[in-house]
C-alpha cells in the first residue's frame, strides 16, 4: 500500500496593487498616445473635423453670412450654434483633438528625433560573414592592390556619392568597407513632423496673441471708422490681447471698383481707400481681394461689397432725416435685403416729446438690375437698372427696451404683437432713385441713390510667419521623405588568395533599408566603379 502525502497547495499570487493597475493603464495609455498610428488618426479626426468650417459660416469670418443662414434656417442654426458650428475653430471639441495631436507629435518625434540623431553619431555596422545572404552581392574579383589600398579607394568613391563610410581591419588581416546612406528620408519624415508641429504652435499662438475684426465700410467721408472696438460690427480678441494693444489708423472707403462677366460672375473688385496711421497725414491705398492692405501688422481683407440705398425721411411735422442703410446680398445677382429705421422722428415741437407710436421703419428689397420678368431677385449684380421696394411700418421699433437685435431687420415680435403696424399693404411700394413716396400722415421718404460698400476683414496673426515656413518645411521634409531611400553596402578585401601571388580578392554586398526598386542598378553601379578602381 503507498501512501500519498498531500502537499499543501501555494500560497496565491497577492493581487497587483491598484497603484500598479493606475501606472500600467498611464503607461499604455502614454505609448498608445504617443504612436504614429494614432497621431495619424488624429491628423485625420482633425482634417474631418475642419471640414464644417468649410461648409457652414464661420462667425469670426463673416458675420453677415450666419445672420443670413439664421434667416435661411431658422430650426437648424440654433441647434449649430450650440454645437460650435459656426466657430469651429475655437469649439472645444475642435480644440481637444488640436491639443491631442499635439501631445502625439511631441511624444512621436522627440524619441525619433534622439535616436536619429544617436543613429548619425554611431558608426556603419561591420559587414556580415557571408554576402551570399544578403538581397544583393557580388562576384569575386582580384586586384594587384593590398587589401588596405583597395579598401582605402573603394571607401574614397563611396564617400564621393554621399556614402559614410568606416574601413576596418580584420584579425586575418583582411579589410571591409562598411557604407550606409538614405539618412535624409529619416531626416524628411522628421522634418515634415516637426513643421506640423511649429504650425500648430504657429495657429495656438496666434489665437493667443491676434485679433480680428469685421466691418461694412460703406463709401463716403462720413462713414469712416478708427480701429476701435465699439466702431467694429464683430470682433474678438486673444486672451493675451487688450484694447490698448490695437494699431492706431483709420480708414474711409473713397472709391470700390467691380467689374463681372456677362454670367454675373465677379470678375475684379478693388477697393480705393483712405488711411491715416497714428495721427499722420491721410495716403491713398488701393487693395483687391487677392492683395491685402497692411497696416501696422494687421491684414485687412476685402471679401465683398455691396449697395446701400440713401433714404431720406421726412416727418409729419416737416423735420427731415437722411440715412444711408447698407443692405445686405442674399446671392450672387446682389440681390440685398436690408431695413431703415427712423425712431427720433415725429417729435411734437410743441411738447419736445416723441410719441414711441409714431416711429417708423422701412423694410425691403433692393436689386441692382431689375428683371424683365418682373421677378423679386436681381438680374445683374451691377447697378443697371436699380429699384427699392418697400414695406413701411409704423409703430414702436423696440430698441428703447435694451434687447439685442439685427440692424438689418425689424423686430418680427413687434409686428407679431401689432406694435408694428403694416402701412403699405400686402405689395411693397417700388421706388427708383429720385421717386418719392408720400405716406398716408403726410410724412415722405425719398431715395436718393446708392452708396457702394466693403465688407472688410481686419486680422492680426503675429505667427503667420512662423505658421508659413512651418508649412514650407513641412513640404519640403515630405518629399526628403517620399524620395530618400536608406541602404547599406560593404565590401570585403581578402589578402593572399587570389591567382595573383600577392593579389586581394574583393567581394561586396548590399542591404537595402527601405522598398528601393532601384537599388540593384545603383549595387552593380557601385560594384562595376570598384572594379575599376581597384584593378
Amino acid at each position: 500500500m503507498t501512501i500519498v502525502e498531500e502537499r499543501p497547495a501555494p500560497p496565491a499570487a497577492p493581487p497587483p496593487r491598484p497603484s500598479r493597475r493606475i501606472w500600467a493603464l498611464l503607461r499604455n495609455s502614454w505609448r498608445q498616445l504617443t504612436s504614429m498610428r494614432t497621431a495619424l488618426v488624429l491628423l485625420f479626426l482633425l482634417a474631418v473635423a475642419a471640414i464644417p468650417g468649410s461648409i457652414f459660416p464661420q462667425r469670426a469670418v463673416n458675420a453677415e453670412k450666419v445672420t443670413q443662414y439664421y434667416t435661411a434656417h431658422p430650426k437648424l442654426a440654433p441647434w449649430l450654434e450650440k454645437l460650435g458650428g459656426f466657430e469651429v475653430y475655437a469649439s472645444p471639441w475642435f480644440a481637444s483633438i488640436y491639443l491631442l495631436l499635439f501631445v502625439s507629435l511631441i511624444g512621436c518625434v522627440v524619441p525619433r528625433l534622439i535616436d536619429h540623431v544617436r543613429a548619425l553619431r554611431i558608426a556603419v555596422p561591420d559587414a556580415p560573414k557571408r554576402f551570399g545572404r544578403l538581397p544583393q552581392h557580388s562576384d569575386e574579383w582580384s586586384s594587384s592592390l593590398t587589401p588596405a589600398a583597395a579598401a582605402g579607394v573603394i571607401a574614397k568613391q563611396l564617400r564621393g556619392r554621399r556614402f559614410r563610410t568606416k574601413v576596418r581591419e580584420q584579425e586575418d588581416g583582411s579589410f571591409t568597407v562598411s557604407a550606409e546612406k538614405g539618412y535624409l528620408k529619416e531626416t524628411g519624415n522628421l522634418l515634415f513632423h516637426i513643421s506640423m508641429l511649429a504650425v500648430l504652435i504657429g495657429v495656438g499662438f496666434g489665437h493667443w496673441y491676434g485679433w480680428h475684426g469685421n466691418r461694412i465700410l460703406v463709401g463716403g467721408a462720413d462713414q469712416g471708422f478708427c480701429n476701435v472696438l465699439p466702431q467694429y460690427d464683430d470682433s474678438s480678441l486673444g486672451p493675451r490681447v487688450d484694447t490698448a494693444d490695437l494699431p492706431n489708423f483709420c480708414i474711409k472707403l473713397t472709391k470700390f471698383d467691380a467689374t463681372y462677366q456677362t454670367t454675373g460672375q465677379p470678375k475684379t473688385f478693388s477697393a480705393t481707400v483712405s488711411v491715416t496711421q497714428d495721427g499722420g497725414a491721410a495716403e491713398t491705398r488701393s487693395f483687391t481681394v487677392n492683395d491685402p492692405l497692411r497696416l501696422h501688422g494687421a491684414s485687412v481683407h476685402l471679401l465683398g461689397h455691396g449697395y446701400a440705398p440713401i433714404l431720406r425721411y421726412t416727418d409729419r411735422y416737416g423735420v427731415s432725416q437722411t440715412k444711408v442703410v447698407p443692405f445686405l446680398p442674399v446671392d450672387a445677382m446682389q440681390t440685398s435685403e436690408g431695413v431703415a429705421q427712423f425712431p427720433d422722428v415725429n417729435i411734437d415741437p410743441k411738447t419736445g416729446k416723441r410719441d414711441a407710436t409714431l416711429q417708423m421703419g422701412f423694410e425691403g428689397r433692393y436689386l441692382p438690375t431689375v428683371a424683365k420678368d418682373g421677378s423679386a431677385t436681381s438680374a445683374f449684380p451691377a447697378e443697371n437698372d436699380p429699384a427699392l421696394y418697400l414695406t413701411a411700418y409704423r409703430g414702436d421699433l423696440g430698441l428703447d427696451v435694451g434687447t439685442p437685435g439685427s440692424v438689418y431687420s425689424l423686430d418680427q415680435g413687434q409686428i407679431a404683437t401689432g406694435e408694428l403696424k403694416n402701412i403699405t399693404g400686402t405689395r411693397p411700394h417700388p421706388m427708383r432713385v429720385g421717386d418719392t413716396w408720400t405716406l398716408d400722415d403726410g410724412s415722405k421718404l425719398e431715395f436718393l441713390g446708392t452708396r457702394p460698400f466693403a465688407t472688410l476683414s481686419i486680422r492680426h496673426d503675429p505667427t503667420q510667419s512662423l505658421a508659413l515656413a512651418g508649412a514650407v518645411l513641412g513640404l519640403l521634409g515630405l518629399m526628403l521623405s517620399l524620395w530618400g531611400h536608406r541602404r547599406r553596402v560593404w565590401f570585403r578585401a581578402l589578402p593572399g588568395r587570389s591567382a595573383v601571388s600577392g593579389g586581394t580578392l574583393l567581394v561586396a554586398g548590399g542591404l537595402p533599408r527601405t522598398d528601393y526598386p532601384g537599388f540593384p542598378d545603383e549595387f552593380e553601379a557601385l560594384v562595376k566603379t570598384a572594379e575599376e578602381g581597384t584593378p
